[in-house]
């Protein structure tokens, strides 16, 4: 049958959708008002990273001529034309409902953003004191002028134009004064009393620029192509080529200009031209620009005014578990597959653990890890330190193009590498992203191997915020598919053939589409049949199209979406049978979850868990896993998640054939989830 050449959503604007349903959360008047607060600074985080990466992107297309039609029909110059008009509606909304909302609102509460003008000559006085010493001494105007050229302009730092006038020639001049990135965004006054920091600088310029007249100061920031392009030279190693390409992410070209919507018109065509941006990537917002920054204020000590507070339990698998006992860990394993449920399940007495006891235990003979993310104080990476240390043989993959986070990931490396570790970085040309922990121990009955399979990375600090889930066995398959992934990754390997693994780049798609192919062939027999997938992206045109193909035989398929969905459900005669959700919320749903149901007998249904989303970048240029959940009880708490997560009276969002989202009223999953795992501990 043929398809549609329309049948795919344009994933840029999918991904506007998303971060307007974290707006949502914002505008919403039964939040929390210092989680509105939060949600308002991870939007406008979230539009950041989008300009630095997905718009730099397209904007990198047209310039070096490959600008061709994606698969929503549309092309690179289009879709940039749809991203700034819609940027621009989200923008207004974000800068209304700061100013005539959430101001308000956290006034009412004694929580008050002021600007200059509204502060209390004590207050000021006390700002003249905290600028002489604290700020002065690191603010540097730099003056454009013959002698000084336009200087560079970090990205998303905020800055000061300043036009200054001198008093005996009457020419007027122009500098820019870069505010500090290290201090607080919003500075403190008084109790719970705050300025943002460009008003305290604004006000005192005349420091800055001695005998001169200061006319007007704007705010302005850039936003620049921060996505990495690391070419692999086989006589440099990748640590040193990431190194170099970090340095030059600095100067990427610029891809976005915000300037207060009062800037003067003179000093906008100077900035434009000096920054050569044209006018569809200008954006005039209404002041203050970089609201990420709210983060600091979301974080106040006002839990009155936030979630309700929740301490992540131990799975009650792993409760009998004495931490000054490793054995009783591994035996814990022994004794069946844990599968474990971040937030809600604590990472510190799972995965961590795992880890933990592996360090210590004078068994453990071998741990192999992959980091692709972890906190800046890991445990994870303060334990495979202490088992180089002590002897056993560590192996860590650590994945240095991990997007924002190579930095640090250097420095784990080189951490690593010090005490003993044996670090690699992968293979050429893939990033590793799969989340994996292998143990060696010699038991009573020989070795066995004790593996964690995940969807999140090996952060403790994420692990509270994020949604996920992992699987802990000492399945003999699952450790033995993981021994030759790891030999594969570290070595010269091209073992493929894997038991209860699907791996990208090789077989991840084709295991996909071979389960949807399967299922509509138990279908076509008369079976009941049935696909749920919970994931954060769907944007592989080969598997949608078989999910189209699915859903044209009548097979029930149910999609929880996060973030990005380019298949358009509920389209007569294509995708009737097709229903997308989405759940945002307090945590970050996170975990990948497939499940596929063939027939009556539940012993034949797969469920898959892992770190893959359905992308091209996931399937095609990564290194990613999904293991195949068998144990009985593990298989029924994946299937209450997501029969939980899926319900009809479950606050979602559902989106139509048009591709749009409405927002459904319900009961909140998450605290569902919360309540559910409550009542589980205290049975």
């Amino acid at each position: 049958m043929t398809l549609p050449a329309d049948r795919f959503l344009d994933r840029e604007q999918s991904w506007l959708d998303f971060n307007a349903r974290v707006l949502e959360l914002a505008e919403d008047a039964d939040v929390p008002l210092l989680e509105r607060v939060r949600f308002l600074g991870i939007f406008a985080r979230n539009l950041d990273e989008f300009f630095m990466v997905r718009v730099a992107g397209l904007t990198r297309r047209i310039a070096t001529g490959l600008a061709v039609t994606g698969a929503s029909g549309l092309a690179p110059r289009e879709q940039l034309e749809q991203i700034s008009a819609r940027t621009h509606g989200l923008l207004e909304r974000q800068a209304r409902l700061f100013a005539d909302d959430l101001v308000p609102a956290l006034a009412k509460e004694g929580i008050e953003i002021l600007r200059w003008d509204e502060l209390a000559a004590e207050e000021r006085e006390r700002l003249n004191t905290l600028f002489a010493s604290r700020i002065l001494p690191v603010l540097t105007p730099l003056a454009v002028d013959p002698a000084h050229p336009f200087p560079y302009i970090s990205g998303l730092s905020l800055n000061l134009a300043v036009v200054v006038r001198d008093p005996g020639s009457g020419a007027e001049h122009f500098a820019r004064v870069k505010v500090p990135p290290l201090l607080a965004r919003f500075v403190p006054t008084g109790r719970e009393r705050f300025v943002p920091l460009e008003d305290v600088i604004s006000a005192h310029l005349h420091q800055l620029f001695t005998g001169m007249d200061v006319i007007r100061a704007d705010c302005f920031r850039v936003t620049r192509n921060a996505d990495l392009e690391v070419e692999e030279d086989l006589e440099e190693n990748l640590l040193q080529a990431l190194e170099r390409e970090l340095l030059r992410r600095r100067f990427g070209p610029p891809v976005r200009l915000e300037v207060e919507d009062t800037m003067d018109p003179y000093v906008l065509d100077l900035l434009a031209r000096e920054l050569e941006v044209g006018p569809e990537e200008v954006f005039r917002v209404p002041g203050p620009l970089a609201l990420a920054g709210l983060a600091a204020l979301a974080d106040l000590d006002r839990d009155e005014l936030k979630f309700p507070a929740f301490i992540p339990t131990t799975h009650i698998r792993l409760a009998e578990v004495d931490a000054g006992k490793p054995g009783d860990y591994f035996a814990a394993l022994r004794a069946g597959d844990v599968l474990v449920h971040h937030p809600y399940d604590s990472f510190a007495t799972s995965v961590q653990a795992l880890v933990e006891a592996a360090a210590v235990d004078p068994k453990v003979l071998a741990i192999k890890q992959t980091l692709y993310r972890t906190s800046g104080d890991s445990p994870v990476v303060d334990a495979l330190i202490d088992a180089a240390e002590a002897g056993k043989q560590v192996l860590v993959l650590v994945e240095l193009q991990a997007r924002f986070d190579e930095q640090a990931n250097i420095r784990w490396a080189r951490a690593l590498e010090q005490a003993g570790c044996h670090v690699v970085y992968g293979q050429v040309g893939l990033k590793t992203h799969c989340q994996l922990c292998l143990v060696v121990r010699q038991d009573s009955d020989g070795l066995r191997r004790y593996a964690h399979v995940g969807t999140g990375d090996y952060n403790p600090r994420t692990a509270r915020r994020y949604e996920d889930l992992g699987l802990l066995t000492a399945d003999a398959m699952v450790g033995g598919d993981l021994t030759d992934l790891f030999n594969r990754l570290s070595g010269y390997s091209l073992h493929r053939d894997y038991r209860r693994l699907l791996v990208a780049p090789n077989d991840l798609r084709s295991g996909l589409l071979a389960r949807i192919a399967r299922v509509v062939a138990a279908h076509q027999a008369g079976q009941a049949t049935h696909i749920q997938f919970k994931l954060n992206n769907l944007v592989d045109e080969a598997v949608i199209d078989a999910l189209y193909g699915a859903a044209q035989v009548g097979v029930p398929i149910d999609l929880l979406v996060r973030a990005i969905c380019a298949l358009r459900p509920g389209v007569p005669g294509l995708s009737e049978t097709v229903r997308v959700r989405s759940v945002v919320g307090r945590f970050l749903e996170h975990s990948r979850v497939y499940r596929f149901r063939y027939g009556p007998d539940p012993e034949e249904d797969e469920v898959l868990i892992g770190s893959a989303d359905v992308m091209h970048r996931n399937l095609d240029r990564r290194v990613e896993v999904l293991v195949r959940v068998v144990d009985p009880a593990a298989v029924a708490e994946l299937d209450d998640i997501l029969a939980v997560a899926m319900g009809t009276d479950v606050a979602s969002w559902h989106l139509d054939a048009d591709g749009q989202w409405t927002r459904m009223p319900g009961r909140d999953y998450q605290e569902l989830m919360l309540s559910r795992k409550k009542g589980r501990e205290a049975l």
